[in-house]
């Protein structure tokens, strides 16, 4: 779809957020997937002079389309969902993995944790001719009442330890008995290790090794699974 094409509403919310970021529509092929992910075109504004790697914290993760999230796009493409299946992606950012599960039949919520990145997700749905995408505001230490999903994704998303546990009571809380959960990340990502020790109590845990070329440089993801343990309590 057109930006012309985009339904008022819609077009409108992309007006507001042009007012504020200096954004471009990027074309992502999943496999036999074109999606048009909207995308700020200049991060410096956000940074405000600061370096973002005196404190990786305060970077603003949702603005970068991230290697682990193509490849979780990819995952989501290649496992079409039984009819009905309801998947929640955390910390969703500009939405890729959770657009191309939509795409591919998934009945998709978007979630991060400010309005603002919720726009973006809003106008690249839109955008993609999307209709069975929702939208919600997670704020992990206090998530708001939900039905539990079958499938659960998030990349990059286990970046500051202090949300290792909110995020482990929100996959007990929300994920169903026999659902899934894949997460991607970068496999030098220090924090995966030390997450997924917790996270073991409660799940079994599969891993898969995906490796993707970016800009001459070859990097490894880790796609993990969790399920639920039998024992699990």
């Amino acid at each position: 779809m057109t930006e012309d094409a985009l339904p008022e509403k819609v077009a409108g919310t992309l007006r507001q957020i042009r007012r504020k970021y200096k954004t471009e529509f990027g074309t992502l092929r999943v496999r036999d997937l074109d999606l048009r992910i909207l995308q700020v075109s200049d991060i410096e504004p956000l940074l405000k002079g600061k370096d973002p790697f005196e404190d990786v914290s305060r970077f603003p993760f949702w603005v970068r389309l991230w290697d682990a999230a193509l490849i979780l796009a990819d995952t989501m493409v290649n496992l079409p969902p039984p009819p009905g299946n309801r998947l929640l992606e955390l910390g969703a950012g500009l939405g890729a993995p959770g657009l191309a599960a939509a795409a591919a039949g998934y009945r998709v919520t978007l979630s991060d944790y400010e309005p603002h990145i919720l726009d973006f997700q809003r106008v690249s749905a839109a955008a993609n001719n999307l209709q069975d995408v929702e939208f919600k505001i997670i704020d992990w230490n206090k998530p708001p009442a939900m039905a539990r999903f079958d499938t659960i994704i998030g990349a990059e998303i286990l970046f500051r330890e202090d949300f290792f546990e909110p995020l482990l009571k929100i996959l007990r809380r929300f994920l169903a008995p026999d659902g899934t959960v894949y997460l991607a990340h970068d496999a030098e990502r220090l924090s995966l290790a030390p997450f997924l020790e917790m996270a073991s109590r409660y799940f079994t845990i599969g891993v898969i090794r995906r490796k993707i070329t970016t800009e001459d440089k070859e990097i490894t993801v880790l796609l993990n699974r969790l399920r639920f343990r039998e024992d699990n309590s």
